[in-house]
């Protein structure tokens, strides 16, 4: 399986590009003594797709060379992802929002860095074809799922409710507000015991081509040229530091699998869904991975201003504390500017 997929994906950049990155950098930090072990992870689904496509065809491990062998791990939330770095046991993983501002407030800003973008965008408000609503206000007395508790699709959904003059049972509004895992709201659509869901892909082209829904809204609308943060890359901090010459090489490769991506998107979705197959023993229907993969935008810009307005959002709904949080400190692009640059390509913030 592995070797169709290698075979599958061609050179994701030219050797010329890769010795001038080299020559670029060559003064970036310290080489490390020894072989290092990179404990990366990621989630299996398609907005983690470089961190999927980069496992499945060796991609990252070659580019490390003889520097340190990768070992991944997969994950399905954020939350564990966020303690197996505080753990110890993850030096780098592709995760959404939420998890990264929640393990950077836990720790005091020790614990980690977002150093490069992954994905934006595939979030949507569905709700079920056969269920009266047509504007935000007919959602008083109707039901909502969220993937999780205060996660990224959560508190924009919280967020979006009371900016609509609305509000959720336990706070003294109409709207039942039920985090589910994206598999049971799928199953209750069906059922038609679940009036609206707020999440992401795959799961909006699901729940419309599975589970009889319609998209309400796409979050992209609310958002500055329609652009958010879905999914990004996140190191520790203590392996950063330790090891600037190793994150550089990984981001370099992540820019060339992006740009192989977005220049070959069908071929792409193909060995994405072999991956996926492989990973959760489920490949996603055409019907459902070409709409999903259409709402999404790869990249390595970290789109850092949604962040910061995600972080004031789930500030205000309690899911951060008492005190504000100061996240000047969450991102280190230095590494990912330096590549851009090298490459002709504006540096990003």
């Amino acid at each position: 399986m592995r070797t169709l997929l290698a075979s599958s994906i061609r050179m994701l950049g030219p050797t010329a590009l890769a010795a001038g990155l080299l020559l670029a950098w060559s003064c970036a930090g310290p080489a490390p003594t020894g072989k290092v072990t990179i404990r990366a992870g990621h989630f299996p689904n398609i907005t983690h797709a470089q961190g999927v496509l980069g496992q499945a065809t060796g991609r990252f491990q070659k580019a490390l060379g003889e520097r340190a062998d990768v070992e991944w791990r997969l994950f399905n939330a954020g939350p564990s992802a966020i303690e197996a770095m505080f753990a110890g046991e993850l030096d780098l993983t592709y995760i959404g929002p939420n998890p990264a501002i929640n393990g950077y407030v836990r720790s005091n800003g020790t614990a980690l860095r977002i150093v490069c973008g992954a994905c934006s965008g595939g979030a949507a408000l569905v709700i079920r074809s056969d269920v009266p609503i047509a504007q935000p206000g007919d959602f008083n007395g109707r039901s909502l799922a969220t993937p999780q508790l205060g996660n990224t699709q959560d508190v924009a959904a919280r967020a979006w409710l009371l900016r609509n003059g609305m509000d959720w049972l336990e706070r003294g509004g109409k709207v039942r507000v039920q985090p589910l895992a994206n598999p049971d709201q799928l199953t209750l659509f069906q059922k038609k015991e679940m009036d609206a869901a707020w999440t992401v892909e795959p799961w909006v082209s699901r729940l419309v081509q599975e589970g009889g829904g319609k998209v309400f809204l796409e979050e992209g609308d609310l958002w500055p040229e329609r652009r958010y943060v879905t999914t990004h890359l996140i190191v520790a901090k203590k392996f950063l530091d330790e090891h600037p010459d190793l994150v550089k090489a990984w981001i370099e490769e992540h820019i060339r699998i992006t740009d192989w991506i977005n220049a070959n998107r069908q071929e792409a979705m193909k060995a994405l869904n072999v991956e996926l197959k492989r990973e959760t023993g489920k490949s996603l229907p055409e019907s459902v991975l070409v709409p999903a993969f259409a709402r999404l935008e790869l990249t390595d810009d970290p789109v850092s201003d949604s962040l910061m307005k995600s972080a004031e959002d789930a500030f205000a709904l309690g899911f951060l504390g008492k005190e504000k949080p100061h996240l000047s400190g969450i991102y280190d692009l230095t590494i990912l500017n330096g590549v851009r640059k090298a490459l002709g390509r504006p540096t990003l913030r």
